[in-house]
């Protein structure tokens, strides 16, 4: 069973409904160790001064903050520590906004929050009914391993979620990176038209199994098969790029002609599967005179 990480109550006026944090997403990444190629024993990370080469001993290290080449402000960690803020078990909301109106690019990581107790079920049931009746999401802050973070809170289906974000500061604007387009272009007729006929075609319902990390897949299958003793054979045309196409239009027609065929086939074999298997009729009976 997983374990909350987390558990206060989220505030707003003067309610207060309990709730305990899980994590809402998993890493899945393969995570290597550095070996030594002669012994194979682990290779070891050590903090070395760049003046002496000799290993530090963590007392004696301070962190510094460089404020000019070679210059530091420098502070012990147990300073440090009394600076962070102290962990609250409050999430705090101030506001309540469109969901509508906030960018995925302030969203940074997700926990669902589960009523904490039998008491809390009711609160917690008739917020996410309101906020999904209103397509509000709550906005405000809170203090997680001595770190404060700003939150949006918003229903998702029968359950809140609560998404740590980044601050404004922390967003790069558009306006910032002379590389990203100031205003829209007016594209060809025709070539919007395909586009946009290419778009449909491909449009489908978002289905998130659909979708998978095929590289960690494969390197997972691969450390399997030698671990087990087996050659792993790869297909050296796979990653071969297939020469870049200079003309939009005959890759916008090309592009169209392969959705065609390949929407062509689908219903086919659709109607093939859920066709009913015919029944023979049954002659209605015969009535007296």
């Amino acid at each position: 069973m997983a374990r909350a990480i987390w558990s206060g109550s989220i505030s707003f006026g003067l309610v207060n409904v309990p709730v305990k944090a899980y994590s809402a997403v998993r890493d899945h990444d393969v995570h290597f160790h550095q070996l030594d190629r002669k012994s194979g024993a682990r290779v070891r990370n050590k903090k070395v001064s760049e003046k002496t080469g000799r290993e530090v001993k963590p007392d004696d290290i301070r962190m510094g903050f460089e404020v000019g080449k070679g210059t530091y402000v420098t502070f012990d960690k147990d300073l440090l520590a009394e600076l962070k803020p102290e962990s609250t078990r409050a999430i705090e909301i101030t506001d309540f906004v469109d969901l509508d109106e906030i960018d995925p690019i302030y969203y940074e990581r997700t926990y669902w929050l589960a009523p904490d107790g039998d008491a809390a079920k009711k609160a917690y049931g008739l917020l996410v009914a309101a906020m999904t009746d209103r397509n509000r999401v709550g906005i405000g802050t809170v203090v997680m391993r001595n770190k404060e973070y700003l939150t949006a809170v918003r229903p998702l289906e029968t359950a809140l979620a609560m998404s740590t974000m980044r601050f404004a500061d922390e967003v790069v604007p558009r306006r910032a990176l002379d590389a990203l387009p100031s205003r829209a272009t007016k594209p060809d007729a025709k070539a919007m038209k395909m586009a946009a006929q290419l778009i449909d075609g491909l449009t489908a319902a978002w289905d998130p199994d659909a979708y998978h990390d095929t590289y960690a897949e494969d390197l997972r299958t691969r450390i399997k098969a030698k671990d087990s003793g087996k050659d792993v054979v790869q297909d050296e045309s796979a990653g071969e790029p297939t020469g870049k196409v200079l003309d939009l239009m005959a890759a916008l027609e090309a592009s169209l002609e392969g959705t065609r065929t390949k929407r062509a086939k689908k219903p086919a074999k659709a109607a093939a599967k859920s066709k009913p298997k015919s029944k023979p009729r049954k002659r209605p009976a015969r009535q007296s005179a």
